[in-house]
């Protein structure tokens, strides 16, 4: 996929682009919530002398929707200032918005409420600042600088080094390459040396105080591996393997211990553990007040699709949800015809079978408000991707490479692909195609912020779309 196919996974090469340490990693991702929780902390004393229990619900609240912080570190000056003020913009304008909806704003006072606002970036670009100072300091006092090499010039052998290289927080420095091949049948390397063989890298490892080794080598050279891994045992260098897991795409790849048994996660659902949990009860929150909300507008719609044309007001489809397990998604009728067979027509521009009614329910989203209810009972969820006829899905899977993958977490309402130009009818496979590229990004990149930013892209999606009807 081309790298400008979408901002948030660019966003997400940065942030894992450099090459941290466990500590480093955990501190880049408590950054922005913890400054903007003590950001609200520091308002509540000033303003009531003691942190209230109003200020630490709100707080909690800033921490879960903004965890994991994102990387800073390699970001230019002002692009990382104007990050910070549209993320707050997002979280803070969200956070406003529910407590005037919920009336909770009231237990705080205005000018608390006009200090925390301005206080809060400050303070979040305050302790990146602060981190970029520091750092190198705590990398000193961690060992400073370690030299390592990296056996086997390949894709994930030279992605590692280049990383490594642009990044001036990383504690190692990448000395050079080991590989089999002459240099003349080496390509990529012209920035690091190639030091020689594989079969001399143990000795130069000794010779050289070498302290880090890579081995990225193809899965298929297992026993050369074992064999490198056994002269190695008499250095004191630390040795990682870059496993060769380029060939596939990956979805939520993560290290994980099963009954002691370390394995690597290649495609995985990212709502597990914590995640999981946070997932739901904000489908819950929304969802319930969403619903109590509309539901005047609900009676009004139901009310106006019955007296419309003949037919029941809510449509019910079986859909395809969570582990490709089949549900009833609901819908306002919006057609003449209510098809749920084996072959399902998708709906075109000028389709004889939408109603006036319908083509207005459909233009705007509104057929699909019955939705929050599938929300409420945990079959779908606000965000994720959209739910196609099962037909359709019988249909695009044997189309498209990884099309079942989407269905690792629930359906939703609006997604990733909704808002980025692919909603409404899919005439052509290429369409099909990126609303899956798409769907799978959302997956691989999944984070409380990505859902909050889709759902305000949602509204200006619904009323300037050309796409659906």
């Amino acid at each position: 996929m081309d790298e400008k196919f979408n901002p948030i996974r660019i966003r997400r090469i940065t942030k894992i682009g450099g090459v941290r340490n466990n500590l480093i990693m955990l501190a880049e991702n408590l950054i922005d919530p913890f400054a903007l929780a003590i950001a609200l902390w520091v308002v509540g004393y000033l303003h009531e002398g003691k942190l209230s229990l109003a200020y630490l619900v709100v707080s909690i609240i800033v921490f879960s929707l903004t965890y994991p912080g994102l990387s800073r570190l390699n970001m230019p000056m002002g692009k990382m200032v104007w990050d910070i003020l549209i993320g707050w913009l997002v979280v803070g304008g969200l956070i406003i918005l529910l407590g005037y909806a919920s009336g909770y704003i009231d237990y705080f006072d205005k000018h608390a409420v006009q200090m925390w606002v301005w206080l809060a970036p400050v303070s979040v670009l305050s302790a990146h600042l602060l981190f970029r100072l520091v750092l190198p300091t705590c990398i000193r006092l961690q060992g400073g600088l370690k030299n390592g090499v990296i056996a086997g010039v390949n894709e994930q052998g030279l992605a590692l080094a280049h990383r490594i290289k642009k990044d001036p927080y990383t504690p190692i420095n990448v000395v050079g390459f080991f590989d089999d091949r002459d240099g003349d049948r080496v390509e990529g390397v012209d920035q690091f040396a190639l030091l020689g063989k594989l079969n001399q890298l143990p000795a130069y490892v000794r010779e050289n105080g070498i302290q880090m080794i890579y081995l990225s080598l193809p899965m298929a050279a297992q026993p050369r591996i074992l064999q490198l891994l056994d002269e190695l045992r008499d250095t004191t260098a630390s040795i990682y393997f870059v496993p060769d897991i380029f060939i596939t795409d990956i979805i939520q790849g993560r290290m994980e211990n099963v009954q002691g048994m370390p394995v690597v996660s290649v495609c995985e659902t990212p709502f597990t553990g914590m995640n999981g949990l946070l997932k739901r009860i904000s489908d819950l929150i929304f969802s319930s007040f969403i619903l109590v909300l509309i539901s005047p507008i609900l009676l009004g719609i139901a009310i106006a699709v019955k007296r419309s044309s003949p037919g029941p007001i809510i449509f019910k489809q079986r859909r395809y949800g969570q582990d490709g397990e089949e549900i009833q998604v609901y819908k306002f009728r919006s057609m003449t015809v209510t098809e749920d067979g084996g072959t399902v027509t998708q709906a075109t521009r000028s389709d004889p079978r939408i109603t006036p009614l319908g083509a207005f329910l459909r233009k705007t989203s509104l057929d699909e408000l019955p939705q929050f209810v599938n929300v409420l009972q945990g079959r779908m969820s606000i965000v994720g991707p959209r739910p196609h006829a099962v037909a359709h899905n019988e249909l695009y899977r044997k189309l498209v490479t990884g099309y079942m993958i989407r269905h690792k977490v629930k359906p939703g309402i609006t997604g990733w692909a909704q808002v980025n130009g692919y909603r409404g009818e899919t005439d052509t496979l290429h369409k099909m195609k990126m609303r899956i590229e798409y769907d799978l990004d959302y997956l691989r990149n999944w984070s409380l912020r990505l859902d909050t930013y889709i759902i305000l892209r949602t509204v200006g999606v619904v009323f300037n779309d050309r796409n659906a009807y």
